[in-house]
């Protein structure tokens, strides 16, 4: 089948040759022909498999003849990621570029002004995360009701995101007379509820069955002897320092993993960057081009930033956290192997896995073989502390003692004021440490005032509350002056 096949005018050919495509992907041969008939359709294919055309190219059509009026777009585009949302505007573009058809972007870490202008100047095709798109609502920059397509791309991470309450609100504000194309990589229940309430009798093209991973990705397990951030580390780079390894991603569970596994690889003299939610957007914008330009070798990423993310030419992926939702592995992976090239996965695991791994052993229908690393499936051991403690361990070793730590904060606390005050309880505790057989060279002395009068027991003091309301001037003594007892005139 080609795309001529599919029912797409001259324009739209066009622009996808010039573009180098020449045969439509299942989820595109099974979607866009019901999509141009203004079908609603539930897309169900994991990532890789060019659903992004499977909703733009019809959108494009059928948007061909009408105009924009001010503040009133006539589809929408809803991502749950920054980066996916900018990976479909440049699809649009690319496909659109025959027509002349307006498009606006709205994602957050970006200024505000210049998307309230396009919106003020009328857009056809709106793309947005729910957030920006409820922020310029809000602020009155929006008006919903002349929205013809709705798209919701990736069901399955707005779920995982938290975002169902938003997208709900977003579609009631909507007509309801309006086609909805709903993709989605897997089909939760509570993803099947909002293809029951939301789309009305859709076709469902299902290229795969949800969770499956693709057959041109090899998959490895790296088996580690313990759960040392410094051996996972150490397998890491062994894996990576393995001969065919082009460029790959590194998934880890935590956002503050991802930093410190950068920063360990860049130590290393690897060409590694970081990628989360947290970092400015223009500083994620401008790793991921160093990425897909190749400048930079190896992104360590967080899953909601890299999920939905077309890169076509990753060789590997690398999961340094076995993840915690077995359909994550499933996401993760698909960053490799896509467009009909080969890839291969490689996830660390510990004895401490066990559970979640037999869970992505259940979903995936078999466990990956396990990779042999110099000889043996063991990854090789940690280098010894002199060599391996640097910059990149330090925030990892605070982080472990604020999570990990199981003394109270109060203690915690008190033994630091103990430490201001002059150090005296340090002292005393070394002495304890080093054990009853050795005294301390000199007993410390505590020198009273004769003068003074006795201290009271901690119990026996008055509180603040009690000493404010003594009858006796606080600040005086007992002594009031004079000045104080006179009445007032």
């Amino acid at each position: 089948m080609t795309f001529e096949d599919l029912g797409l005018s001259p324009q739209v050919l066009s622009a996808l040759a010039d573009a180098g495509y020449t045969a439509p992907t299942p989820i595109q041969a099974g979607a866009i022909p019901h999509a141009l008939a203004g079908r609603d359709v539930l897309g169900i294919a994991q990532t890789g498999t060019g659903k992004t055309a499977s909703f733009t190219l019809p959108m494009i059509e059928r948007l061909a003849r009408g105009r924009a009026r001010a503040r009133m777009p006539r589809s929408l585009i809803l991502c749950p990621t920054r980066e996916l949302a900018d990976q479909v505007a440049e699809n649009v573009r690319l496909y659109a570029k025959n027509h002349k058809l307006t498009m606006a972007l709205l994602i957050g870490g970006v200024a505000f002004g210049p998307q309230k202008d396009i919106l003020d100047r009328g857009a056809d095709i709106l793309i947005a995360t729910p957030g920006r798109l409820l922020d310029h609502f809000e602020r009155g920059g929006l008006l919903l009701m002349g929205v013809e397509i709705l798209v919701i791309d990736e069901a399955d991470r707005m779920l995982d995101m938290g975002f169902i309450p938003d997208i709900e609100r977003i579609v009631g504000m909507l007509p309801p007379r309006r086609q909805t194309l709903f993709f989605s990589a897997t089909m939760p229940a509570e993803i099947q509820r909002l293809v029951s309430t939301f789309l009305n009798n859709p076709e469902r093209v299902e290229v795969t069955r949800p969770a499956q991973t693709a057959e041109t990705i090899t998959q490895y397990l790296v088996r580690v002897s313990d759960n040392q951030p410094k051996t996972k580390r150490a397998a890491l780079r062994a894996a990576i320092n393995r001969e065919g390894v082009k460029n790959g991603i590194i998934f880890c569970n935590r956002k503050r993993d991802v930093d410190i596994v950068a920063r360990s690889l860049q130590r290393h003299g690897f060409s590694a960057a970081p990628i989360h939610g947290d970092l400015d957007q223009s500083l994620r914008m401008k790793t991921l081009a160093q990425f897909k330009s190749g400048e930079l070798r190896l992104l360590v990423a967080s899953d909601v930033a890299a999920r939905g993310l077309d890169i076509p030419a990753v060789s590997h992926v690398f999961n340094m956290d076995i993840p915690r939702n077995a359909d994550d592995y499933v996401h993760r992976i698909g960053r490799t192997g896509r467009a009909g090239l080969t890839g291969e996965s490689v996830t660390i695991v510990t004895p401490e896995d066990r559970k979640s791994l037999a869970n992505v052993a259940k979903l995936i229908g078999g466990e990956p073989k396990t990779l042999e690393l110099d000889g043996t499936g063991q990854a090789p051991s940690a280098p010894a502390k002199s060599q391996e403690t640097s910059e990149a361990d330090a925030p990892e070793a605070a982080a472990n003692d604020s999570a990990g730590n199981d003394a109270p904060a109060r203690e915690r606390g008190e033994g630091r004021s103990r430490r201001r005050r002059g150090g005296r309880g340090r002292s005393r505790d070394r002495a304890q440490g080093a054990g009853h057989d050795k005294a301390p060279a000199q007993a410390p002395v505590e020198t009273v005032r004769p003068d003074s009068a006795p201290a009271r027991p901690r119990e026996d003091r008055p509180t603040r509350g009690e000493r404010e309301s003594e009858d006796a001037a606080v600040g005086f003594g007992d002594h009031v002056p004079e000045f104080l007892l006179r009445p007032a005139i």
